[in-house]
């Protein structure tokens, strides 16, 4: 039996790695077009803090080291030009040698992720403009602060990544200048939780601007300086970081036929499967299942890539695996605090047409009698009629993100907030008081339900 994998990152050699447990005999192979696999694309912005950090250190698996000790075909700077499914090949281009042939499958896997939006903007291909989702493109811009000290900074967007840089870039010197479309950075994220960040942001005097439209980016009066004209004025910067989001990469996807969901990403079912005979999809390219909403969602992690991608290599070699789902779980530091998420916000509980009351609290981090106490914010979205947990978001000090798991485990138990209050978590004043503060904003959601019960 033959498995092609296209895409060798998290979901792709995850698939791989399990295909070839599963069937030792199988023949796997992966076709990548970068130079790397296996990498963290999360731990870019932090490497890039440090200059002297190289970017193999997010390096898991080297492509030799998967030949030699995995048995799995791996061949990089191997782009995938289509999928034949009436004949079940795959058309291959070698970039290295220009050379373009067909190879043959029996189970394919399509891992080939997500790709950055690049809006059409004048100027977007600009010197000194980048993007950031891949590690070629971590290398290029980290050979760019080596190289050409720029020293002011505009990021598009406000999202995980703008976030993330804002403070890596701050850390290397730089000032930053956020710019972001909506009203509030965090998109998805309630009003309490973005405000807590945005008092991060410009604590660390980073300046965000929202509610601004960007027109274009020109060259300004030197070769290194760029203007990026808005309707709220220009700003002048010597690196733009194009931040705007992510799209599920689908050409080859729908090319080939595969169906695309709702989300516009490959529809799967919970073993991972498309809807063309022997073609799996998993990791960012493809939907995955909301355990609360219950509906096909698209939201792009490494965890659910690297989970998906292990139920589809099991698959492919014979297995016969179901995908859990998600709630969406999602958590990153900003500077000195974190902020996470997980379930539904008000945005999805409003479409899904649902009667939920979002409930806001404070709390302490630690025991009153132990010193570095912080403050977190938390903001919950329980069903008014039967007290559901539907979603939970977290900003501040200690621990946000292991408290958030906390709520995702009582999502994926489909509990309810007087459940929740009851859970017995542990106690000592170096790592909470008495009462966490996951127990009191149950508490305050229980008061918040009685009081607007109808």
């Amino acid at each position: 039996m033959r498995i092609v994998v296209i895409g060798g990152v998290a979901a792709g050699m995850s698939a791989a790695s399990q295909a070839k447990r599963r069937a030792p005999s199988a023949d796997v192979v992966v076709f990548e077009r970068g130079g790397w696999i296996s990498y963290a694309s999360c731990g870019i912005p932090y490497n890039l803090i440090d200059p002297a950090r190289t970017l193999d250190d997010l390096v898991v698996l080297q492509a030799e080291e998967a030949r030699k000790d995995r048995g799995i075909d791996v061949r990089v700077r191997h782009e995938v030009l289509a999928i034949r499914p009436d004949r079940k090949v795959v058309e291959v281009r070698d970039l290295d040698q220009c050379a373009v042939r067909e190879e043959p499958y029996d189970r394919l896997i399509v891992a080939t992720g997500a790709a950055p939006v690049r809006p059409p903007l004048p100027g977007i291909d600009l010197p000194g403009v980048f993007v950031l989702r891949t590690l070629p493109e971590g290398a290029v811009l980290k050979r760019h602060l080596a190289e050409s000290g720029p020293r002011e900074a505009a990021i598009l967007g406000g999202g995980y990544i703008g976030m993330e840089m804002a403070e890596a870039l701050r850390r290397r010197g730089l000032a930053v200048t956020i710019l972001e479309r909506a009203e509030q950075i965090l998109a998805g994220y309630h009003d309490e939780i973005a405000r807590t960040a945005l008092e991060e942001l410009r604590r660390n005097e980073v300046r965000v601007q929202t509610g601004v439209s960007v027109a274009g980016i020109a060259q300004g009066t030197t070769p290194r300086l760029l203007v990026v004209q808005t309707d709220q004025g220009a700003v002048a910067a010597d690196l733009v970081l194009v931040a705007t989001g992510i799209r599920p990469d689908v050409a080859l996807a729908r090319a080939a036929g595969l169906k695309l969901g709702p989300s516009g990403a490959i529809a799967v079912d919970d073993r991972q499967r498309t809807n063309v005979p022997h073609v799996f999809a998993a990791g960012d390219c493809a939907e995955a299942t909301h355990r609360v909403s219950g509906l096909p969602v698209w939201v792009p992690l490494g965890t659910t890539a690297n989970k998906q991608g292990k139920i589809a290599g099991a698959n492919a070699a014979g297995a016969d695996e179901r995908f859990a789902g998600i709630v969406g779980s999602a958590a990153f530091k900003l500077f000195d605090i974190e902020v996470g998420r997980t379930g539904l916000g008000m945005r999805e509980v409003r479409e899904l047409g649902l009667d939920a009351v979002a409930s806001v609290s404070r709390h302490r981090t630690r025991g009153h009698s132990y010193p570095g106490s912080r403050t977190i914010r938390t903001v919950l979205f329980v069903e008014r009629e039967t007290g559901r947990l539907l979603g939970a978001q977290m900003a501040g000090g200690d621990a946000v993100a292991k408290r958030i798991d906390v709520f995702a485990a009582a999502l994926q138990a489909d509990m309810t907030v007087s459940e929740v209050e009851q859970l017995d978590l542990t106690y000592a004043p170096p790592f909470a008081p008495v009462y966490d503060p996951i127990l009191i904003a149950a508490g305050v959601a229980m008061k918040d339900l009685a009081a607007r019960k109808p």
